[in-house]
């Protein structure tokens, strides 16, 4: 985890998602999104990816934009190509139609080279009583972390 500098993380993504497979995908930017990302001006929380013409796309997520920049500015909620090989691709697409999983992003960074990252999981949709039940257990296991 050393070689990679989390960023912004969606929270809410592992309390309403139970995901089975994780793919980690570059991010096709555009002037000054990468340092606003680099800012941590980034909001994801309602965002989502899509596959269209066998691309992912993702949307919904919102890159503020960058304090000095100039009349050029990006544009704040565009839809972001993402970057993987045509086998993951393919993969997902499979998932996502036959299986009817969610694609979601569950947290940005920076590697090591500079380029920024996003880590997008393949989950299915919690029902209330599994939210209810993994609240439970983070409390109980509080709850020993604290007696020890």
């Amino acid at each position: 985890m050393s070689d990679k500098k989390v960023l912004i993380n969606n929270k809410k993504a592992n309390f309403n998602y139970q995901f089975s497979d994780k793919y980690i995908a570059g991010l096709v930017l555009r002037g000054t999104e990468i340092k606003s990302i680099k800012d941590s001006s980034v909001n994801f929380l309602n965002s989502y990816c899509i596959i269209n013409n066998d691309e992912i796309y993702l949307k919904g997520m919102v890159i503020n934009e960058y304090i000095y920049g100039n009349i050029n500015n990006h544009q704040t909620d565009r839809d972001r190509k993402l970057l993987l090989n045509k086998k993951e691709i393919h993969q997902i697409k499979k998932k996502v139609t036959e299986k009817k999983f969610s694609l979601i992003p569950i947290k940005l960074f920076i590697n090591q080279r500079g380029f920024a990252k996003i880590e997008i999981g393949l989950g299915k949709g919690k029902k209330e009583f599994d939210k209810r039940e993994d609240i439970k257990q983070r409390d109980i296991s509080r709850k020993i972390r604290e007696d020890l």
